[in-house]
């Protein structure tokens, strides 16, 4: 190339990032009998603590998601099968240039299978733009701790999430058919976040969902922890908090370890991965 010729424009290299993880149970408890992996993302698997399940701990290589990035993942536990799944750190959505972030997952139990889908707070930057599906297939006696926590700007640098846009979307599907459907949706962060009927000026909010017969006597222990906690349908339960991002987290944090204690029979604890 002449040394006078311009710069050929930058091109963000797309990442394509998938896992696909099957676990089932034996009799030495469950095991891990699928595992498909592509980079960025990784699934690393560190010695459970005492009493707890296997845990996998997700990991993307590549530090963030970009504008244009796709992630695909899959969980499929066979009936009886006990499983956490965490991430590492918070996941980071890099400001865009256009295209949207795209995260797909799809969690999928067997029948009296347990499942902890416990990723750490997901921190949108300022020009963010992601586009999240979760999708949830139960089977009959099926017990699911899930949680999401949402930043809206790297707090800590005293930034706010200002443009860009959100799409977070749930379905929940059991024998019967559909469960519990929700999505929050917007492109105006700077309206949307300030809104009084909206965000309220809250820096972060999270999200946890409990299906198991105990859903109704956690709605009222939730309650007492200052939780917005409903019962969508009986033995579904839904609480969701709205504040600073170190406040939501903790009250986040305080909650699953109650919910593991109280529904799952669990450690009253968190995870390893939240404390590391």
């Amino acid at each position: 190339m002449p040394r006078d010729a311009p710069a050929p424009p930058f091109r963000h290299q797309r990442a394509d990032g998938a896992f696909e993880l099957g676990f089932a149970p034996s009799p030495r408890g469950t095991v891990l009998r699928h595992l498909f992996q592509q980079a960025p993302l990784r699934v690393l698997f560190p010695d459970p603590e005492p009493g707890e399940p296997p845990t996998a701990a997700l990991l993307n290589c590549a530090g963030g998601l970009a504008g244009g990035d796709a992630l695909r993942q899959s969980v499929r536990l066979e009936p009886g099968a006990r499983a956490t799944l965490c991430t590492a750190a918070a996941e980071k959505i890099y400001r865009s240039l256009g295209p949207e972030a795209r995260i797909g997952t799809h969690l999928s139990l067997g029948a009296e299978a347990v499942l902890e889908w416990l990723p750490q707070e997901t921190i949108l930057f300022d020009g963010a733009r992601m586009a999240r599906r979760m999708e949830v297939e139960l089977a009959e006696g099926a017990r699911l701790l899930a949680v999401e926590m949402l930043v809206f700007g790297r707090a800590a640098a005293g930034e706010r999430m200002r443009t860009g846009s959100v799409l977070d979307s749930w379905r929940l599907r059991g024998p019967g058919g559909l469960l519990w459907a929700d999505a929050l949706a917007f492109d105006d962060p700077a309206s949307a976040l300030d809104a009084p009927f909206g965000f309220g000026g809250a820096g972060a909010t999270a999200m946890l969902l409990l299906a198991a017969p105990e859903a109704e006597a956690m709605r009222d222990r939730l309650r007492e922890a200052d939780a917005a906690a409903t019962l969508p349908r009986p033995g579904l339960l839904l609480a969701r908090w709205l504040g600073g991002a170190s406040t939501v987290r903790r009250a986040v944090g305080a909650a699953i370890a109650a919910v593991r204690g109280a529904a799952l029979g669990r450690p009253a604890r968190l995870p390893r991965l939240w404390t590391t």
